[in-house]
This record gives structure tokens, sequence and C-alpha cells, in this order.
């Protein structure tokens, strides 16, 4: 039977939609309603979109037209919600309403609204980074509203939750009870890649100040989290806004020092960007794993001209090279591009000897596809769409090959293990070297009995699976 105000809170998209239907769960909670994840018994359905990609929209839109036929009210919010408000409004009218990144401090008011079927003006995009000042270290004291951010101008008042951290304005909800947790770092991009939207409706990059993260992150760890993965749109400018200008090396040691958190892992960092006092210290700090998401995009240095970002083959190998010679067994992803507009068949196999060369435990390939209000819509040079397919095919092919090669040759390797599912066929959890959802897994074998999500486990691979690996407890560590 459905409650007296109940919202099923769906979130597609990456870790850092996550984090902000974490942040909407507990504004909700403080606002009286009751969050679940079932779409056929609640009141309202609220789907967290992400509009990063025409595949990501297009599943957007699928789960909201799903969401219809519930019988519940709907509404939109998150990253295609912001991006194209009305415009999605009058195209969907499924949707009982589509709400922005502003609406967000009080999103419990408007579900009330929506619920007694008042009308709720729908989002009215406009270019977030016009919302921030442009100098960086003008940005912390802006009034704009930055979700996940604590901010006097967007904190709505109401009451936290019980439980919740009472010394952030920004409230927390968690909607999973794993041993691994999202951080938010910082939001928004001052990057112009020639592909990417984001920065228009996720604005310019802000970060959160080191008290505000650590209180989190000591919260989380309260609630039983082991492992912090901290997130945002470009985690290598983090404190470029902030005055201490190793904000980041210094926030890891903060972390690292609160009982609890036993593995802290970066995600989102730019290879231009990647400054060497970083890296020593992701090496040398306790509790850091050595783990580098580094975006790379491409190899080809006349491609990636073209997508305004720096770098080549030759630098990318060489900052691999940088990591591994203080960490041989670090590990390693990217995400590339292909078939982006003015690529060659040389620029292709450029790309295929560094995947190659560059020896990496994980790797997406992503099919270029012009994307609305991006500069590269308007280059030369365009592939056609059937030899963007061929290509993405091929390369996607190749890694595939490659990560499994790279699985074998951890073979041998003994690896802390982070147990992450204990069932009656098997545990299975993740390395150091393999972060959550996007890389491969570690299935365990040998004394498993009596082991328990989140412990730690000492184990030895003795067995590849094309990017999963299998590995015999050698002891329990914790």
């Amino acid at each position: 039977m459905r409650g007296s105000k109940s919202v099923a809170l769906l979130t597609l998209g990456c870790a850092r939609n996550e984090t902000d239907s974490e942040e909407l769960a507990a504004r909700l909670a403080a606002g009286g309603w009751r969050i679940s994840d079932d779409g056929e018994n609640a009141d309202v359905v609220m789907v967290n979109t992400c509009g990063f990609i025409e595949q990501a929209k297009t599943e957007s839109i699928d789960v909201l037209l799903e969401a219809s036929g519930t019988g519940a009210k709907v509404v939109a919010t998150g990253c295609m919600a912001e991006r194209y408000g009305r415009e999605l409004a009058e195209s969907l009218p499924e949707a009982d309403a589509v709400l922005g990144f502003d609406h967000y401090p009080d999103m419990a008011a408007r579900l009330d609204d929506i619920l007694a079927g008042r009308a709720v003006e729908s989002h009215q995009p406009s270019d977030r980074r016009k919302l921030l000042p442009l100098a960086p270290a003008a940005r912390q004291s802006a009034a704009a509203v930055v979700p996940g951010h604590s901010r006097t101008a967007q904190a709505d008042g109401t009451a936290l939750e019980a439980g919740a951290p009472q010394h952030l304005t920004v409230l927390r909800k968690r909607l999973t009870d794993g041993p691994v947790a999202n951080l938010k770092l910082a939001s928004g991009c001052d990057r112009r890649c020639t592909f990417c939207a984001i920065p228009s409706f996720r604005g310019s990059f802000v970060s959160r100040t080191p008290e505000e993260i650590l209180a989190e992150a000591a919260w989380l760890a309260s609630e039983g989290v082991k492992e912090l993965n901290l997130v945002s749109e470009n985690t290598t400018s983090y404190g470029k806004d902030l005055p201490d200008n190793q904000a980041l090396e210094h926030l890891l040691e903060g972390m690292a020092a609160i009982d609890g958190i036993e593995w802290i892992r970066l995600s989102y960092l730019q290879p231009a960007e990647l400054r060497p006092s970083l890296i020593e210290a992701m090496l040398r700090t306790d509790k850091v794993v050595p783990y580098f998401d580094l975006s790379f995009q491409h190899s080809s240095a006349k491609v990636l001209r073209r997508m305004r970002r720096f770098g080549s083959t030759e630098n990318f190998l060489a900052l691999l090279d940088q990591i591994r010679e203080r960490a041989p067994l670090a590990g390693a992803r990217t995400n590339v591009i292909v078939g982006f507009p003015g690529e060659t068949e040389e620029d292709v196999e450029e790309l295929m000897g560094f995947l190659e060369a560059a020896r990496l435990d994980s790797t997406g390939v992503f099919a270029y596809s012009d994307e609305d209000g991006t500069e590269a819509v308007h280059l030369d040079g365009h592939v056609p769409e059937d030899e963007v397919q061929e290509r993405h095919t091929r390369v996607a092919m190749l890694v595939d090959e490659l990560v499994s090669q790279r699985a074998a040759e951890r073979v041998g390797e003994t690896m802390t293990v982070l147990v992450e599912s204990v069932e009656d066929d098997g545990v299975d959890g993740r390395g150091a070297h393999q972060a959550p959802e996007v890389d491969g897994t570690v299935a365990l074998v040998g004394e498993v009995e009596g082991l328990q999500v989140g412990d730690f486990v000492t184990a030895k691979v003795v067995d590849s699976h094309g990017v999963d690996l299998v590995a015999e407890i050698v002891e329990e560590v914790w």
C-alpha cells in the first residue's frame, strides 16, 4: 500500500549523479517523504537523469516513460532535465514536472505541490557557467546553487534527519549500505573540450571546502564505509579556487587519518593536470590506493588538439612510465573516443598502437556522436557514421584482447581484496587496481567460509577470465 508521501528515486548515469541523489534523498526525507526505489508503489517517481551522450539521454526518456505507467506522478531531474528543461517537458507530457538544480534546495516542497495537483513550472535552461564568477578564487562566496555543496544561499533550513551529519548544511542520506561510497570533491569544469557539453549545464569548476569534505568522509566512516571513491568532473583541478595550492594533496592526508576508512580512490584525473606532487602524494599517502583513472580520450596529438586537449602518444606513455617506476603494480584505466571529426586511419592506428603499449587494466571505448551545443558539431572532417561504427568495433575488440592480457599478467600477484558480495555460489571482491562498477572483479576461492561484505583479505591471483581475476585467499586481513 502506498504511504502518504512516498517517492521512488531512480538514478541514472555517473557516480556524481549518485551523490546528487543522496543529497536529494536527505532533503526529501527531511521534508517528510519516504524514500524507496519501488516505482510500482510510490506516489511520485523521480528520475535523476543523465544527459551526457545520446544513448544516456535515450535511456533517461525510456525510464521516464516506464515510470508513467505506474500511475504515480513522474518528475524528471538531474543532468538531462537541467540541460533541456521546458523543451523536455513539452516533448514528454508523461512527466508531471521537469526540475533543475535550482529546485534542489526546496525539492520536498515542489513534490508536495506536484502530489497536491498544483502546477510546478518546469526548469528554464541557461548556461550555468554564467552563474559563477570568471575568477576561480571568487566562486566560493557566490550564491549560485551547486549540487553537493554547502552554501548558505542554498540551505533550506529544514531539520536534519536523525543520524545525518549535523556539521553539514548539505544533507546526505545513503541509498545503499555497502562498504563503498562516492564522495564528491567538486562540481563543474573549466575545460572547453569540443565534444563535451557538461560545463554548460554543470557550470564552472568549484571545489567543496576541505572541512566539508572531511566532515562528510568521517560521517561515511561512521556509517560503515571503508572505501571512498572521490569523484568530480575533473579531480585534478581540485583546489584551484582555494588558497592552498596543494589542497588535494593535503586533503588526502586528512582522509587517511579518519578511523574506519581503509581505501581512498581518486577518479577522473586529467593527464595534463596530473602534477608530480599529486602523483607523489597518491603513492606515499597511507590508504590511497595506487590507481590512476586517466582521461586520455585519444593519443594522436592532432586529434587531441581538435578536441582542445593536450598530450600525445609519447607524453601519455611517459606519464604511465613515471607512475609505474614508483608503483609497478598500479592500476590504470582510461576512456577513448573514436571517429572524432578529422580523425584519419593513421590516427586510429596510432591510438591502437598506444593502447597496446599502455597496458591498461580497463578501457572504455566510445563512438563519437554530435552533441547539442558543442563546438565539434561544426568542425569539418566528420567521419561517416558507418565508418565511426567500424572503428569503434575494431578498437573495442582490441581493447577486449588487451585488458584480458593485462589481467593474465597479474596471475601470481598477491593483493588485498575488498569483499563485496557473499553468495551461495561464490564470494567476489575487488583489488586496489579495480574501481567499483567500471573495472573487473576478483572471485575468491579457498577458505571463504565466514567472510562478510566489507572484509579485507590477502589473496594470490591464480587465474583470469577476461578482465576478471580468480584469487586464492592467503589470509584474512580485517
